[in-house]
């Protein structure tokens, strides 16, 4: 099927068999993955608070928010979409929003995170609690809006090759350059620019604040989460440059949206796994895990011995 936009033929090629099956498997395991394991995460985060020392919680519960709603609506999202052929609106429209807001929501808990555990501030006190949660819900709130605008455009379309509804511009080159640019420094760059600089500093032992159990918190997998977020986000980054590059408004090619697709939602199910890689986090949720599968024993009467006095 083929379809003009702008001066230019863009041709969809239909998945072959082996290449659909196999996308289907590999979304199923990482939605598998995201799900479970993010919704353990928020578990153990939640009753198991006292069990590990995390010191930085907010961010923490923010980006495993977003993991999580990433993996329950659009991984599920474009599996059903690969296996039904396509998207209706508006569930289109939805998906194309909501990942654009799980995206900014993710850097920027990130970006929070590398600034808490660079300058000390904490997440318990009153007034810092509150600069936190406002940040936080600035970065999801941003996204929402910067989501809904090619919603409200109608630039929305299904893509084969992301495997859900993306923007795709059909009016002028003005309109999607101001866009992507504005969206990417508001969203992006300026949260990937904190967690440049924050890790660096952080890397070359430039705390403004230290305590003695910095290396027993929770924050001490930051740069894993760090690394996690910019090596599966990169191919996504490349194909919007790509298609910045270009003045026909041609999309970037078939590979490189898949796979720009099916490295962001690699990110959701490696965190969980991440996260574990911390010992205290990790035994308090084998604990969770082990006291809800084994019940408490209870006193069995096993004989009667008969006394003769």
């Amino acid at each position: 099927m083929s379809e003009w936009f702008n001066g230019t033929v863009f041709t969809e090629r239909p998945w072959p068999e082996g290449e659909k099956w196999l996308l289907v498997a590999v979304l199923g395991l990482e939605m598998i993955m995201g799900v479970v394991g993010n919704g353990l995460v928020l578990l153990v985060k939640v009753m198991c608070r006292g069990q590990f020392c995390c010191r930085y919680w907010f961010p923490f519960i923010s980006l495993t928010l977003s993991d999580f709603g990433c993996s329950l609506l659009v991984i599920s999202g474009s599996l059903l979409a690969m296996l039904t052929g396509g998207q209706r609106s508006p569930w289109c429209e939805i998906v194309s929003l909501l990942k654009f807001a799980f995206i900014t929501s993710s850097i920027g808990s990130i970006a929070i995170l590398c600034v808490q555990r660079l300058t000390g501030v904490v997440s318990t006190g009153n007034a810092c609690f509150v600069v936190v949660v406002t940040v936080c819900l600035a970065s999801w709130v941003t996204g929402v809006v910067f989501g809904s605008v090619p919603v409200v455009y109608a630039w929305i379309k299904y893509d084969p090759a992301e495997m859900l509804c993306a923007v795709f511009w059909e009016s002028s080159y003005s309109d999607m350059l101001v866009y992507i640019l504005c969206a990417f420094s508001i969203c992006i760059f300026f949260p990937f620019l904190l967690i440049l600089l924050c890790s660096l500093l952080t890397a070359f032992g430039c705390h403004l604040s230290s305590t003695s159990d910095d290396e027993a918190d929770l924050s001490v997998v930051t740069p894993l989460l760090v690394a996690s977020y910019l090596l599966c986000y990169t191919p996504f980054v490349v194909s919007e440059l790509i298609l910045l590059g270009r003045m026909n408004l041609s999309p970037a090619p078939d590979w490189l949206r898949t796979l720009s697709s099916v490295m962001s939602y690699l990110d959701c199910g490696l965190n969980p796994l991440i996260y574990c890689s911390h010992q205290d986090f990790r035994e308090a949720g084998l604990a969770l895990l082990w006291s809800r599968r084994k019940p408490r024993s209870e006193p069995v009467l096993t004989a009667i011995t008969k006394l003769h006095l």
